[in-house]
């Protein structure tokens, strides 16, 4: 199994807390794992209770973590990860402007694939189309996650509803919730946005040289929150469901699903993932309208997907239009 080392000695310090909670870690203990002093120790112990941790100190019997704050932190993603590539880099900070601008900004620089951007509260967060998508501090998961996929330039915005149901998958599995698809990119709990996915690519000619997905779930939010405009158009797991998640343990859930169907993905392409979305389409069989880029608006039926994912548009004529990037709304 493969090691994965939490970077800078307060956070390798922290995951060793996340890994032993049923128990003590002596200071000394600590020390040896880490080769620092007792002194180094204690002083970031006392650096990660001032940001929030509940760490239990007895002496002579060491140091145990009872709690952690909201949000998400390198550690407790890394502790129990059990995905073979996918966030063993991973790049977090309290506060970002945007995980997708930075993770561009890793991509063209060479990080790996897998390398993921997290972070608890994001300001300037882009989703499709122009659109904004920001986070409130620890309440919700704003990350992005690059990929070095050997595909040709047409085939990246498959990796779109890949992730759709990765997503769906991984929020069914923490929560129970059943959430649907509305093509291309957002997580459905009967109409309520709860998920929105931004995919964009780095390319030469036509090598794709990364893909990176921004993935915004609505997790911890209250419902005092989608009041006005939002409400009925936006909500939450908690608001929903009336539980607090662990958001570091959903997106570890997301990342070892993403995996498992990225891998089958590039062994036998988008056939192999194309029933799973179908599955959980919200939009299939609905009358719709369609606002594309520049503002041009078609109607018509949405009677399914191609085999490369584009959503086919039934006019009234009956005749079939191929949607390849659009909002879509319906009554």
């Amino acid at each position: 199994m493969v090691q994965r080392v939490a970077k800078g000695t307060k956070n390798a310090i922290l995951r060793l807390l996340y890994e032993n909670r049923s128990h003590y870690l002596s200071g000394e203990k600590i020390s040896q794992l880490l080769d620092c002093s007792r002194t180094a120790v204690w002083k970031h112990i006392r650096e990660l209770t001032a940001e929030g941790y509940i760490i239990e100190a007895l002496q002579k019997s060491g140091y145990r973590l009872i709690s952690a704050p909201d949000g998400v932190n390198e550690a407790a993603i890394l502790t129990g990860l059990e995905t073979k590539q996918l966030g063993h880099t991973i790049i977090f900070s309290e506060r970002m402007d945007s995980t997708q601008k930075k993770a561009l900004e890793l991509a063209d620089d060479g990080a790996e694939e897998g390398t993921l951007v997290v972070t608890n509260e994001q300001v300037a967060g882009r989703g499709r189309l122009g659109h904004h998508w920001q986070s409130t501090r620890g309440t919700n998961i704003s990350m992005s996650l690059i990929l070095r996929p050997r595909l040709p330039i047409e085939k990246t915005p498959q990796l779109t509803l890949l992730t759709a149901v990765a997503v769906a998958d991984a929020i069914e599995e923490v929560s129970g919730l059943y959430c649907r698809i509305k093509w291309p990119n957002d997580i459905l709990y009967e109409n309520a946005k709860l998920v929105g996915i931004l995919t964009e690519l780095q390319a030469e000619s036509s090598f794709v040289k990364a893909v990176i997905i921004g993935i915004g779930i609505n997790g911890n939010t209250s419902p005092e929150s989608f009041s006005g405009e939002l409400a009925g158009k936006a909500s939450s797991l908690r608001a929903i469901t009336g539980d607090h998640y662990d958001l570091s343990h959903l997106i570890q859930v997301f990342l070892k699903r993403f995996e498992t169907l990225y891998d089958r993905y590039l062994d036998k392409g988008f056939l192999a993932i194309k029933p799973l979305w179908v599955r959980r389409a919200a939009s299939l069989g609905k009358k719709i309208k369609v606002r594309q880029p520049g503002g041009h608006v078609l109607s018509g039926k949405a009677i399914g997907i191609n085999d490369d994912g584009v959503l086919l548009l039934e006019k009234e004529q009956g005749e079939i239009t191929r949607v390849y990037s659009a909002d879509i709304e319906w009554n």
